[in-house]
């Protein structure tokens, strides 16, 4: 790319933005684990897909395997949002809701089926609130299990995303005292990245 795909002040007001969305999803997911919600602070940075493994890397400290939830939205700024979750902390979340899991209507949930309620409430607050307030409305696929026990690697191995360069926004869930912790990742492709920075401008503009 010979010129920033993002300059400092769409960078700031997408971060801004990504903070909003993520007090909606923290708040969704409070409700559905019945527990306190710790926010990380959200980061952007433009990767080439080649390189997203090691980018989230060097972002997250991850290097044991994960399971990963991806889920596409489109709206003319398309892309796919990852929901991933180091592999050894699924039992514990698993456990710390199994009580009132087994009093729902959830009774026989299984682990793959809570891992994709929690993807559902983290990507349809957070997509669906950084969309909205840059004028959009997002039309969501169903979610799909990327993968199991995977590698970082493997999540971003050649072929699974159909596009070179992607605006990476990364933002992360904590349970309060517990180890468990979800990232979210929203990747788009170059044409809405070039969509964002006109709606980040229109928004700029606007203030």
């Amino acid at each position: 790319m010979s010129e920033p795909v993002l300059t400092e002040d769409r960078r700031d007001a997408l971060q801004e933005v990504a903070n909003l969305a993520m007090g909606q999803a923290a708040t969704r997911l409070a409700s559905l684990l019945d527990a306190f919600i710790e926010l990380s602070v959200p980061r952007v940075k433009v990767v080439a897909v080649s390189e997203a493994a090691e980018a989230l890397r060097e972002m997250t400290g991850i290097e044991d395997t994960v399971s990963a939830v991806r889920q596409g939205f489109r709206s003319d700024i398309k892309g796919e949002a990852l929901v991933i979750c180091r592999s050894d902390s699924i039992d514990q979340l698993c456990s710390l809701v199994s009580d009132p899991y087994s009093r729902s209507s959830y009774e026989a949930v299984s682990q793959q089926e809570f891992v994709f309620d929690v993807a559902n409430v983290l990507t349809g607050a957070c997509v669906s609130c950084i969309l909205d307030q840059l004028g959009r409305t997002p039309v969501f696929s169903a979610p799909g299990l990327l993968g199991e026990a995977m590698t970082l690697d493997e999540v971003f191995q050649p072929g699974v995303l159909q596009w070179e360069v992607a605006l990476l926004v990364e933002v992360n869930f904590a349970l309060e005292d517990q180890s468990f912790r979800a990232h979210l990742v929203m990747l788009m492709a170059e044409e809405s990245i070039r969509h964002m920075n006109e709606a980040l401008d229109e928004l700029l503009s606007s203030l």
